[in-house]
């Protein structure tokens, strides 16, 4: 509604600018997991792309979905949405394209956070990544998310639950203390073997659960998708003072 009281339409839905792209997945969705409509305090609106299983966008590079997350995110502007943005980081190969496709502001990847984490560290000391996957974490990834191609990385492979239930989708259930047991085991690999990393940034969209408690474990900031999305939804609602 403008100062005149006039409302304006053109839209389905009116209150949430944030849309979200969904992995097709069937692991819980904790809160404080992106796909949890409760971790955000703000209402979002979300579109599942049907066939985006995490094996299939992970360990397969995203192979032939583009058309499927651009159509998706367009159904999501045509509803409302003034910006994009997705639950897996691994989209970052889709920034560009996504991006050109809707003509709105998207962020694919909490791997964007990357290059700015940097820019506010002291000299010497380098922003690590813990990812899902750091075997199929490539290069091409992180550059096309803006971070530096020799970003050190840790992944979740080796954990007893995180990845076998996120990524290979052995079981339904998720033992929680287990996850995050393998979260801050995959951090403190990465400090042990890149003593210079100042600050991590977690790839995953489904780590912001375990960010607290792995910042404890490492005595280091811990960045992920959940900081990104409240910073980049302050730009579409910022907050009125006075």
């Amino acid at each position: 509604m403008n100062a005149r009281g006039i409302a304006t339409g053109g839209r389905t839905i009116h209150g949430a600018p944030l849309g979200i792209l969904m992995l097709d997945t069937r692991f819980p969705r904790i809160p404080g997991d992106m796909g949890n409509a409760a971790t955000w305090p703000f209402p979002v609106l979300y579109r599942v792309v049907r066939g985006a299983d995490p094996e299939r966008v992970v360990l397969q590079g995203a192979r032939g979905l583009l058309p499927d997350f651009i159509a998706a995110a367009r159904d999501l502007v045509d509803l409302g949405a003034e910006a994009i943005t997705t639950t897996c980081g691994f989209l970052s190969l889709f920034q560009r394209d996504l991006a050109e496709a809707v003509n709105v502001p998207v962020a694919t990847s909490a791997l964007m956070q990357v290059p700015f984490v940097q820019a506010m560290l002291p000299p010497g000391r380098r922003v690590g990544v813990v990812t899902v996957s750091r075997a199929a974490l490539t290069e091409a990834h992180l550059v096309a998310a803006g971070a530096p191609a020799d970003t050190p990385l840790a992944g979740t492979e080796t954990g007893r639950e995180f990845y076998p239930v996120i990524v290979k989708g052995e079981r339904p259930d998720l033992d929680v203390a287990l996850a995050e047991a393998d979260i801050v085991a995959a951090g403190r690999d990465l400090v042990a073997r890149h003593p210079e990393v100042g600050a991590i940034v977690l790839e995953c969209t489904n780590m912001p659960p375990y960010a607290a408690a792995l910042s404890a474990a490492v005595g280091l900031p811990v960045y992920d998708v959940y900081s990104m999305i409240a910073w980049f939804h302050q730009g579409l609602r910022p907050r009125r003072f006075g």
